[in-house]
């Protein structure tokens, strides 16, 4: 078993972890595609792979332009024109998409114990956007704006790892949590990392907005929620008469 009493800091993904993003593209995409017989899942399923397309073959794009460039794309597959007004609404609804509603408690829950850093594939005002829901206290956040690329490629890690030090975390007492296996779990276990699964399709099949992973990945602990996970802290803490 995974002692999580023995890490000092957490790295999150933000969006499917935190920020109910599935949610957000579906309110956009959905309206859009009334009368074309698809359901929301099979919308997900379509956007997915163009999302993950764009991001790796313009990765110093904004993020609000890969979600309109995604979008356009999508429109294209499902035989249906996407008009620069649909493009800007889904590029412009970072902010408005949900956080899950039990991200913010757990977070406050998490800060008792550990640092709490962001590795996000967005933009920074996007992410401003989402953290008014979340509240979270972050020791660092680490966007695609300013690393120019995308996970899973290896620049948010590398941003990582160069920041630790001005934390005082040591890399082994750094466990990162995330939903996505393709974003998250895959350049984890590549860099060598102790991750956790926070598996919120867990009732669900498929790989929704998120593409397959296309690599190996490997989770040390898995929950079907931010809460279960906070939970399960707040347990190991208590259980050595630790705050």
């Amino acid at each position: 078993m995974t002692d999580l009493t023995k890490f000092t800091a957490l790295s999150f993904d933000c969006y499917g972890t935190l920020i109910d993003w599935e949610a957000g593209i579906t309110a956009v995409l959905s309206p859009w595609a009334e009368g074309l017989g698809v359901s929301d899942e099979e919308l997900l399923v379509a956007y997915a792979g163009n999302e993950a397309a764009v991001e790796r073959e313009a990765p110093a794009t904004r993020y609000p332009e890969v979600l309109a460039e995604a979008f356009r794309r999508t429109g294209a597959g499902l035989g249906r024109e996407v008009t620069g007004d649909w493009a800007r609404r889904l590029g412009e609804s970072v902010p408005d998409w949900p956080a899950f509603p039990d991200s913010a408690g757990a977070l406050a829950r998490l800060a008792e114990h550990y640092q709490l850093i962001i590795l996000s594939n967005v933009h920074r005002a996007g992410f401003a956007g989402s953290n008014e829901r979340l509240r979270g206290r972050f020791a660092a956040i680490i966007t695609a704006e300013d690393v120019g690329a995308y996970k899973p490629a290896p620049n948010h890690f590398r941003a990582l790892d160069e920041t630790l030090p001005s934390l005082g975390v040591a890399r082994e007492e750094l466990l990162h949590v995330a939903q996505s296996l393709f974003h998250d779990h895959v350049p984890a276990k590549r860099e060598g990392l102790p991750s956790v699964w926070i598996n919120r399709r867990h009732d669900r099949p498929g790989w929704g907005a998120t593409p397959e992973p296309g690599g190996d990945w490997s989770a040390d602990l898995e929950y079907p929620s931010m809460g279960a996970f906070a939970n399960a802290v707040d347990h190991a803490f208590a259980g050595r008469g630790l705050r």
